[in-house]
């Protein structure tokens, strides 16, 4: 190792020697790096060359294509038909729902219910002519059994009055005959003596007149046992009325004993057992008309007062009723029957009450169910119903004429939800534009991909429950 190290000290050029190599080789680096970097750029050049002339002959050498003509652009829009009609906007409220038919059952007897139907409870269903409750009925057919016997015994003494009636007429008929042949014997003998015949006596004539003085007295006295027995006859007819009507009214009670449904109904209420004792007038059930179903609902005086005065009256105009229960909210229709005698002085307005079709393919309203309405407004004849959206600034709307858009100047009338009640300026058929354009103008050119659903006078309530925006009339 030491050996290595003493050759490479020998090998080492001193420092001075290394200056004087260094300082003779400079100018001949300095040429080789010059000469390096003028070949590097005559390259360069070269290749630049080359590549301008390649790209000037793939210029002259290009194919001629033909230019394509500056398209005018057509925007997709979507577009309904305008239809021309009596248009309304729909008033939108509140309202509850109440029972147009309600009977509280009470007992017309007093007794121990024996029965009761076990549809009656609360909420149950019952049909008209169904038995609901029964009463013991042994008092009242013993009433009953009474009532027949004492009319059968007024009947029977009536037809005696009757016989001795008919009996007293005969006599009076009979004594009237012999009245009659005792006066023309008193008559023959008066005037034998008034010719002084002698034939007969004056005794005779006396026993004769005699005799027509009792024919008389008889007659009187048969006229008088006559009127007597018109009097009982008269008198037991008004008897026999009494015993029917008690046969009448007995019966009567014997059916009282059994109460039956009038109509088909709900049970709303529910008081009677078996084997409980109920007096006269004791409440039995409570039952409603699940048919009759009414809504009671409040318009404003404003509101009440448009359709008044188109209408002339809110009578007879049709109603939408959606309840809303579970995920689906059901609709119902129904129309107005009447209007409150009074204004509501403590929140203002007109109640209406409008009576619920019956509807059995949907579930039953229940009275007290909370529901809104809707109800057609005040009327436009001769106005279009178009959305929101086609309406652009002051009454601006676009037809679709020939493929491009031609605008029209409206009248807005009333607003509704998201449709817009407008006159003038459109035609019945007309298509509209839907779609809202910010390049919207005379002329632009479009095409209607798919149209829109047409926009007519529903009247109607709309499934998909959305009544956020209440209408509300222009002005």
């Amino acid at each position: 190792m030491l050996q290595d190290v003493d050759q490479s000290a020998e090998d080492s050029p001193l420092p001075e020697q290394q200056k004087n190599i260094s300082s003779h080789s400079t100018p001949s680096r300095r040429l080789r790096l010059v000469s390096k970097g003028l070949l590097q750029g005559g390259v360069a050049l070269v290749v630049t060359a080359v590549a301008l002339l390649a790209m000037n002959w793939l210029i002259v050498t290009k194919p001629d294509v033909p230019k394509q003509a500056l398209s005018e652009k057509a925007y997709p829009v979507e577009s309904s038909l305008v239809h021309l009609g009596i248009h309304s906007p729909t008033i939108s409220a509140f309202g509850e729902v109440t029972a147009g038919r309600t009977v509280e059952l009470r007992s017309l007897v007093a007794g121990e219910v024996i029965a009761v139907n076990p549809a009656l409870k609360v909420g149950g269903m019952v049909s008209k002519g169904d038995m609901l409750v029964k009463i013991d009925p042994f008092e009242y057919e013993g009433a009953l059994t009474e009532a027949k016997a004492d009319l059968a015994e007024a009947e029977a003494k009536q037809v005696e009055n009757k016989g001795q009636l008919t009996l007293e007429r005969e006599n009076i008929k009979r004594s009237k005959e012999q009245l009659e042949f005792a006066q023309k014997d008193l008559k023959r003998a008066t005037e034998l003596v008034e010719r002084g015949s002698g034939a007969i006596s004056e005794q005779s004539v006396d026993e004769r007149k005699l005799l027509v003085s009792q024919r008389e007295q008889a007659q009187e006295q048969n006229q008088n046992t006559l009127a007597l027995y018109e009097a009982k006859v008269a008198q037991q007819d008004a008897a026999i009325k009494k015993y029917q009507w008690g046969v009448q009214n007995a019966e009567r009670q014997l059916n009282n004993t059994v109460l039956y449904a009038p109509f088909d109904a709900v049970v709303r209420e529910q008081g009677a057992e078996a084997g409980r004792l109920v007096s006269v007038n004791d409440a039995v059930a409570s039952i409603y008309s699940n048919e009759e179903l009414e809504v009671r609902f409040t318009l404003s005086d404003n509101e009440y007062g448009r359709i008044v005065s188109s209408e002339g009256t809110v009578v007879g105009r049709p109603v939408d009723l959606l309840w809303n229960i579970g995920t689906d909210p059901i609709v119902y229709h129904a129309k107005v029957d009447r209007v409150a005698a009074d204004v509501d002085s403590t929140h203002g307005g007109v109640d209406i009450y409008a009576v619920v079709d019956y509807d059995q393919d949907k579930p039953p309203l229940r009275p007290g169910a909370f529901v809104q309405i809707q109800i057609p407004d005040q009327a436009y004849p001769e106005t279009f119903r178009i959305p929101e959206n086609a309406v652009y600034g002051d009454g601006l709307v676009y037809v679709i004429k020939d493929g491009r858009l031609q605008a029209k100047q409206v009248s807005v009338q009333a607003y509704d939800g998201n449709t817009t009640i407008v006159r003038g300026g459109l035609e019945n058929g007309d298509e509209l534009l839907t779609t809202r354009l910010a390049e919207a103008g005379n002329g632009l050119l479009v095409k209607s991909t798919r149209p829109a659903e047409d926009v007519k006078e529903t009247g109607s309530l709309s499934r998909s429950g959305d009544l956020s925006g209440a209408s509300q009339a222009k002005g």
